[in-house]
């Protein structure tokens, strides 16, 4: 895949060899020579990776990947660190700032390439995730909550067969995690395991093949997001690369740095948990998109959707499908006796008699008002009629509480009722039929269910 590169060093034949390197595999380079002019790149061309020079004067590497990170509009762009620098410091000092990775000079032009693949991959993904959320935000289903996660407390599991290096693994990311063992990991119910956020998994295992472990992990539905630690052989230059091309997050090589680890396994977390609370935002936005927020039932336009698409498949000799249309019967007045609250009041508590009176397979909505709508599948009109009578004696027989004061009052409805027929070919065809019958009930005294003929 392609993807926009943002390449930053103050000497130009270096930030000239990089771009010439990553155009000849078709990416798009955008350069700055400064940490200063970095961040106005960042931010106005929203790049895919950032190769960010350590050693620059004035603003240096650090300190503009620190900034990048604290800002909402770049926080979310992968960093990778090119440095002449190949201190422990060094790489501990980034990662504590947010890069994502490091790259020593001179650049492997493999490595390289590997690198931004992968992180390219990440970015893409979220990126779609937040057009989603601002389309949310736009509507007013997303609120505008920040995620200033610190990457501690998440349970990792280590895939390692080897016990002393098992051991050590655990003891060091206790410190900040909740780290647990291969045979910890067997005793965990389904719930339990979903809970893992992190697999730290050894490449150089006797009892399993790490690469094959990573790439089931990543083949499987319930796995395919969760990110992977992968520890490799300092020398294995190939084992490195393969294990990114299988879609491994991170790699860290052994003999392992401690504070390394706690750092890569920190920012692995961090980045994880953005994107979850990203996509728990936009599942949030679609459910609000069909749902009636007073009540919790769906909405008008859900149930119009769903309901032809019933219709469809009774004209080919599916099933019936029947509707019902319920009305509070003189909801006005409750409204001004008692206030709009109260009013409130009445349609929650009767949209969870409605839910509480129907099968699963019915689909209950609010269709507008004091007016709901449940649609029945395969639902014959004797069948329609004894539910919807049902739903009539539940109103009826119990009353309903308003007010701070759980103030008693009684509450009746009407309800119309209506079977598919071979002339309903629209979803409009059929509601105007149960609202016929509705009108019926009205008209004959609420507090009664009729049913209007095909």
């Amino acid at each position: 895949m392609t993807a926009r590169v943002l390449v930053v060093d103050d000497v130009e034949p270096n930030v000239r060899l990089l771009e010439a390197k990553l155009q000849h595999e078709y990416y798009t380079v955008i350069t700055a020579f400064s940490g200063e002019q970095a961040i106005i790149r960042a931010q106005t061309d929203n790049p895919d990776v950032i190769l960010l020079d350590v050693m620059m004067p004035g603003l240096d590497g650090f300190e503009t990947c620190k900034r990048l990170k604290e800002d909402p509009r770049t926080r979310h762009i992968p960093v990778v660190m090119v440095t002449a620098l190949d201190q422990r410091q060094d790489r501990i000092k980034g990662l504590s700032v947010g890069a994502d990775d490091f790259l020593s000079k001179p650049i492997d032009d493999v490595a390289l390439l590997a690198r931004v693949r992968s992180l390219s991959r990440f970015k893409g993904v979220t990126d779609e995730l937040r057009n989603r959320e601002a389309v949310g935000k736009k509507f007013g289903v997303i609120d505008n909550a920040t995620n200033r996660d610190n990457g501690q407390g998440a349970r990792v599991l280590i895939l390692e067969d080897d016990a002393k290096r098992s051991e050590r693994l655990r003891r060091t990311l206790e410190t900040e995690q909740r780290p647990m063992l291969m045979e910890e990991a067997n005793s965990l119910g389904p719930d339990g395991q979903a809970s893992v956020e992190l697999m730290v998994v050894s490449t150089s295992g006797v009892a399993f093949d790490g690469l094959r472990l990573a790439a089931h992990i990543r083949s499987q539905s319930v796995t395919r997001n969760l990110p992977i630690l992968a520890i490799v052989d300092q020398d294995d230059r190939q084992l490195s690369l393969r294990a990114l091309e299988l879609g491994v997050n991170d790699i860290i090589s052994r003999p392992i740095d401690e504070e390394e680890l706690l750092a890569r396994v920190r920012t692995l977390i961090k980045r994880n948990r953005y994107v979850e609370s990203l996509r728990s935002n936009v599942d949030q936005s679609m459910e609000k998109a069909v749902t009636d927020q007073l009540t919790g039932l769906h909405n008008r336009r859900y149930m119009e959707s769903q309901l032809g698409g019933l219709l469809e498949r009774a004209k080919r000799g599916g099933a019936p499908v029947s509707v019902l249309i319920a009305d509070i019967d003189h909801f006005k007045r409750v409204n001004d006796l008692f206030g709009h609250d109260a009013g409130d009041d009445v349609i929650r508590q009767f949209s969870e008699r409605l839910a509480s009176n129907f099968r699963p397979r019915d689909l209950a909505c609010r269709f507008g008002g004091e007016e709901f709508v449940v649609i029945m599948p395969e639902t014959l009109p004797e069948d329609a009629m004894i539910i919807a009578e049902r739903l009539r004696v539940s109103i009826a027989t119990e009353p309903f509480y308003i007010g701070r004061n759980r103030d008693q009052i009684d509450i009746t409805c009407s309800v119309g009722v209506a079977v598919g027929s071979q002339l309903d070919d629209r979803p409009d065809r059929l509601l105007k039929r149960a609202d016929e019958a509705l009108y019926s009930a009205k008209q004959c005294g609420r507090n009664r269910v009729m049913a209007q003929a095909a």
